[in-house]
């Protein structure tokens, strides 16, 4: 069981130096509780992403939650969640008090403005990296989902519905035939 304050501080870590929302923190993230503290490993946070993106809240957010409850429990999913939220809180609120005083600013406005491209950047960073070694047929299955939901105008939470009840088939597929190569 790691110490509470350990906790703590890494994702106080994440939630302070990560710009762009909880896509952007993924591969923070990842190098943190990953690379750094070798608290899961690669596959399992590939799980607990998809399960942070399924349930409702903010997928850093979620992340931190599952991850801090499977290292330390009920309390370490606590000191996780703080962690994650406290700098972003603080943040929000100095920059309600004084945002509307200098948001025409020029300076600001390009700020934003040249974080954009990084932002992307950070987004495309994980699912890029979540990608590799999956199944070349998941790739067509990606391409099937971009184009429902932009192309055609699907509502993302029926392609997710969707997603899941093929990976479920998919999955109980895979058992039946692995169950009968064995019985042979």
């Amino acid at each position: 069981m790691q110490p509470l304050r350990v906790i703590f501080s890494s994702f106080f870590k994440i939630g302070l130096f990560t710009f762009g929302g909880g896509y952007a923190m993924i591969p923070i993230i990842e190098r943190e509780i990953i690379d750094s503290r070798r608290w899961i490993d690669r596959r399992e946070f590939l799980d607990l992403l998809t399960l942070a993106q399924s349930v409702p809240g903010p997928i850093a957010v979620n992340t931190s939650v599952f991850v801090g409850y499977k290292v330390s429990g009920l309390r370490g999913a606590a000191a996780a969640l703080a962690g994650a939220v406290l700098p972003s809180f603080a943040i929000i609120l100095l920059v309600a008090l004084f945002f509307a005083g200098i948001r025409e600013n020029e300076v600001v406005d390009a700020a934003f403005k040249g974080m954009r491209p990084a932002v992307v950047a950070l987004i495309i960073g994980p699912v890029v990296s979540l990608a590799r070694g999956m199944h070349p047929a998941l790739y067509a299955v990606i391409a099937a989902a971009a184009l429902a939901i932009w192309g055609l105008g699907w509502s993302p939470v029926a392609v997710l519905a969707a997603a899941a009840a093929a990976g479920i088939a998919w999955e109980l597929g895979m058992a039946r035939k692995a169950g009968r190569k064995m019985e042979s």
